[in-house]
């Protein structure tokens, strides 16, 4: 199993380091950090950031809010598909999609893979489809996602993984890869887990959004706070995990590596570690 590291998005919102933390103009850089996997089994994404159709015609596809708010970059290079084929791969080489969640950012290249199979949990797509309010309509966009042939949807359920909820053994997936729920950015929010010969790595998502929240003296920018805010569906519920994922990359962090989904810092060391490792 050889694990990738994919930069599928770039938006660059108004208010700098209030956002990320190091930028020095007045935009920041924000990314979407997505994961493309080795596996007996073909290619597995997890996630997908921005997609090709939404780079050709963004308002068609996305919300004018979200687009101009996150001060998104439609350029082909970002998206899953053009990184996959730089690899020498194939839109069919890949199998299977595991999702965090539908989230515009996260979901946008589905379509680019039209014949692999898409992983989420069962609450994201109760959500999407009881859809209530300005956010909850602008952040989900069917149209990224109607031509999708094969779904697979999960409950909770099974075996803990470092007294999280989990789910195990994943429809036609090794079995080093996991579901771990982590409600609040949305009903169906989840981590992805991977188990590797180096230990296990957890694809948070949007469960934190900025490097230093799991930390032991825990700080977020202003602007990925109020972000949070604004975009979470149960406040308690979020805070709740997020701070057992700090306990977790604490306490067992020779066990667990971790990392959430837009942080441009935190992609940049995985992104640097695996290419000295291919070299």
């Amino acid at each position: 199993m050889h694990i990738h590291h994919l930069n599928c998005g770039c938006m660059c919102p108004l208010g700098g380091a209030l956002f990320d933390g190091f930028s020095r103009g007045l935009t920041a850089r924000l990314v979407c950090h997505c994961l493309l996997i080795e596996t007996d089994q073909g290619l597995v994404l997890v996630d997908t950031g921005f997609g090709r159709q939404d780079v050709q015609s963004p308002y068609s596809r996305l919300s004018p809010f979200f687009i101009h708010f996150n001060g998104i970059r439609f350029e082909p290079k970002y998206t899953a598909i053009a990184q996959i084929e730089q690899l020498g791969f194939s839109a069919r080489d890949v199998r299977h999609i595991v999702l965090t969640h539908l989230d515009f950012d996260h979901a946008g290249g589905l379509e680019d893979f039209s014949e692999a199979t898409v992983h989420v949990m069962q609450p994201e797509i109760d959500a999407v489809h009881d859809r209530h309010g300005f956010i909850a309509s602008q952040r989900y966009r069917p149209k990224q996602w109607d031509e999708v042939k094969h779904w697979k949807y999960y409950t909770a359920g099974g075996e803990p993984w470092f007294g999280f909820e989990a789910v195990r053994d994943l429809d036609g997936l090794p079995p080093e890869i996991l579901f771990i729920p982590l409600v609040g950015h949305t009903l169906g929010h989840a981590g992805v887990a991977i188990e590797t010969p180096d230990g296990w790595l957890l694809h948070a998502g949007d469960a934190y959004f900025y490097r230093h929240e799991m930390a032991a003296e825990r700080y977020c920018t202003p602007g990925m706070q109020a972000y949070q805010l604004m975009m979470e569906v149960n406040h308690e519920a979020r805070v709740y995990n997020q701070d057992r994922l700090r306990t977790l990359a604490i306490d067992r962090s020779k066990d667990v590596t971790l990392f959430c989904s837009h942080d441009a810092v935190e992609f940049k060391a995985f992104a640097n570690q695996a290419n000295k490792v291919l070299h």
